[in-house]
């Protein structure tokens, strides 16, 4: 039920307001209009309605809450600092600054209390997607009646840019269909952007907009009401076969004199005097900056013991429930504790040799079969491409509401519709795809895959981007990866894409050349932790290699690996290919042996991985004193320099692709084998 507010909770609002507003003063950079209208709702949700535990921000049954208008991240710090969390004062003041743990939009590997990495408007929106289908999925596979202990909520602060930004709207879509009814935003509705009034460019009825989305929509008329804003959440709360949108009218700078409901608020400190102005306004001590009263100390202290009496109420619960349940607390303890079973890869069966081979996104499919029954994490779906990109877990169901009639149910897969399903229908919404997958990875314990077609990647980058930066286990499988993809046409044949995935830091791109490849790339992507791994897989067959009398595909682990070398005979030239053309560069190889030419044929299917070798094993992939070396890659050329060296020769595709066949495309581009031959032939002068 909600609470009486008192003076007291007044003067903590103020001091979150404050904290803020001379962080972003010391800095002489940030926003400090958010802070000062969204902090009473900040103050509701941290001291009245969350559960958390300032001293384990890791507790597993927490709430969620998201930032996700980033910009305002001193608010966020302001409240961390207060409720107890592992952030000093002094924090605070280096808000912004080198070495701080409060860089000027959140970061998840930085800050204690923060759950995913905000900023870019809209992908915290879609985060808490994930996030809320993280917890029901748990809650439906492991809680039991009188144990439910997976019961926890996701908030999020979000803003007018959120809600125009398209990865939202995706992601409301989905969360409306999917009756996500543990999911509670609140809207920060002040009427300004950055630039303007929101009436230049934003006039749509979002309360009907969210309705139709199957939202449950609640409207809070004054934004500084705690009483209107504490019921209004627990309303929501009580609505639990729809996610809800809270519109919370606020005031942008409030309390600033001059720059209340003007984006110069926004961005910009107040400066000396406003800020002195603002102080004064609304009754607060102008100096000293940073200042907090004894009272509101105290108040926010009883935080830390109330976490802690939450939590050991929970565990009481927990060792019970491992009692009661032992397999069931067993596997579940494994997603608390992100530890992969034993002997998860026990099925994987090696790919016998076959001239003919597999495509090898149709063998990621079957890996993918092969690891799913021991991988209870391992949860994602496509952008409703699965019968392209090979990416359903047979037997798993779909993540559906059981709310919902599904009529004659096409399209299901054995295992029934609701939340237990771990095949997740994105729809065409690639961009919140990648992020509700981000917000599963940030949940903990999951492993998340998404699924679409390479040149669809550029609708996902924003999303890749931040679980690179945050350093997150997802998978992103990307098929139909080059102009042999054939009739479809430039706009679906990729050509710059793996370059550009490849510029982004920390995540692995991986691009197999058989179906034993394949198989090892999955677990490469699985067992790494702290990276999310790429997929880059062929739409046409491949052959399968006999490991025989190649070296082992075991050997991707290392990103690049001589897979058919020289006997006897110094390489006289190196080829180098990843994916589908490592199959062309060892005909090349062939034929030049015919001419007693010997070349070395090195399978690179990662820069990533091969440069986290040592360079004695590099130098003896590339011997540095070998200078004629030929790269082959369906792709643009950009970046094999490095590999290929200055008098090296990259066979690539440095313009856009065309509508045929996909075998005469790869013709008509030059990859063939007697390009290849000619093309070494003329690097060695023979």
């Amino acid at each position: 039920m909600p609470h009486k507010f008192s003076d007291l909770d007044q003067q903590c609002v103020n001091a979150i307001r404050f904290l803020s507003v001379d962080a972003v003063e010391k800095a002489n950079s940030g926003h400090p209009g958010l802070p000062l209208g969204a902090a009473p709702i900040a103050y509701v949700l941290w001291k009245r309605i969350m559960r958390y535990n300032p001293k384990n921000p890791h507790w597993p049954n927490r709430d969620r809450f998201i930032l996700s208008a980033g910009h305002g991240s001193a608010l966020l710090y302001s409240i961390l600092h207060l409720a107890g969390y592992e952030i000093s004062l002094d924090q605070i003041k280096q808000f912004r600054q080198w070495g701080s743990i409060t860089p000027g939009h959140p970061e998840r590997t930085l800050t204690p209390g923060v759950e995913v990495a905000t900023g870019p408007l809209g992908q915290g929106f879609a985060n808490g997607v994930g996030l809320a289908m993280a917890e029901i999925h748990l809650a439906a596979c492991f809680n039991k009646s009188g144990h439910e202990i997976v019961d926890h909520y996701t908030y999020a602060l979000v803003s007018d840019g959120d809600l125009m930004e398209g990865v939202a709207s995706e992601a409301a879509s989905l969360a409306g269909h999917l009756k996500l009814g543990k999911l509670i935003y609140l809207y920060d509705d002040n009427e300004i952007t950055l630039s303007a009034g929101t009436q230049m460019a934003f006039t749509e009825d979002r309360a009907a907009r969210f309705k139709s989305y199957g939202w449950h929509v609640l409207n809070v008329q004054d934004g500084n009401d705690l009483e209107a804003i504490e019921k209004a959440i627990d309303a929501a709360q009580k609505e639990t076969e729809k996610p809800s949108l809270i519109i919370v009218r606020t005031h942008i700078g409030f309390g600033s004199p001059h720059k209340q409901d003007s984006y110069e608020a926004h961005g910009s400190p107040l400066g000396k005097e406003e800020t002195r102005l603002t102080k004064e306004n609304l009754g607060w001590p102008t100096e000293p900056p940073f200042y907090v009263p004894d009272a509101v100390r105290a108040h926010f202290k009883e935080l830390v013991e109330k976490g802690a009496k939450a939590e050991h109420s929970w565990q009481s619960r927990w060792n019970n429930y491992q009692k009661s349940f032992p397999t069931e607390a067993q596997v579940l303890k494994q997603f608390f504790d992100q530890q992969l079973p034993n002997n998860w890869q026990k099925d994987i069966r090696p790919f016998p040799e076959d001239a003919k081979g597999m495509a090898t996104r149709v063998a990621s499919g079957k890996v993918l079969n092969m690891i799913a029954p021991h991988l209870p994490q391992l949860i994602g779906g496509s952008a409703d491409l699965n019968p392209s990109t090979h990416t359903a877990i047979i037997g798993a169901g779909n993540f559906q509401s059981p709310l919902t009639d599904y009529g004659d149910k096409q399209g299901a897969l054995e295992g029934g519709w609701n939340y237990q399903g771990r095949n997740i229908q994105f729809g065409v919404r690639e961009h919140a795809m990648g992020a509700i997958a981000n917000g599963f990875a940030c949940y903990g314990g999951f492993i998340p895959y998404t699924a679409t077609f390479l040149t669809f990647a550029d609708y996902m980058r924003p999303a890749i981007r931040l679980a690179a930066l945050m350093e997150i286990r997802v998978i992103f499988v990307f098929t139909h990866d080059s102009i042999a993809l054939g009739e479809d046409g430039p706009t679906h044949q990729s050509v710059e894409h793996i370059a550009s995935l490849r510029a982004i830091p920390h995540l692995n791109v991986i691009r197999p050349c058989d179906a034993n490849e394949t198989a090892v790339a999955w677990q490469v992507a699985i067992e790494t932790q702290n990276h999310p791994t790429t997929l880059i897989l062929s739409r046409q067959n491949v052959p399968t290699f006999n490991r025989q009398q190649y070296a082992s595909a075991d050997n991707l682990r290392k990103g690049a690996y001589v897979l058919s070398d020289t006997t006897g005979h110094e390489p006289q030239a190196i080829l180098i290919a990843t994916g589908s053309e490592v199959s062309l560069i060892l005909q090349a190889q062939s034929q030049l042996l015919k001419d007693k030419i010997y070349v070395r044929v090195v399978s690179m299917p990662s820069w990533e991985l091969f440069e986290n070798q040592s360079n004695e094993y590099r130098e003896s992939v590339l011997p540095a004193h070998i200078k004629e070396r030929v790269v082959v890659e369906a792709g643009v050329s950009l970046g094999w320099e490095r590999y290929a060296g200055c008098q090296g020769v990259i066979l690539g595709v440095n313009r856009f692709g065309a509508s045929a066949p996909g075998d005469v495309m790869m013709q008509k581009y030059g990859f063939t084998v007697d390009h290849v031959v000619e093309t070494v032939k003329k690097l060695i002068k023979f």
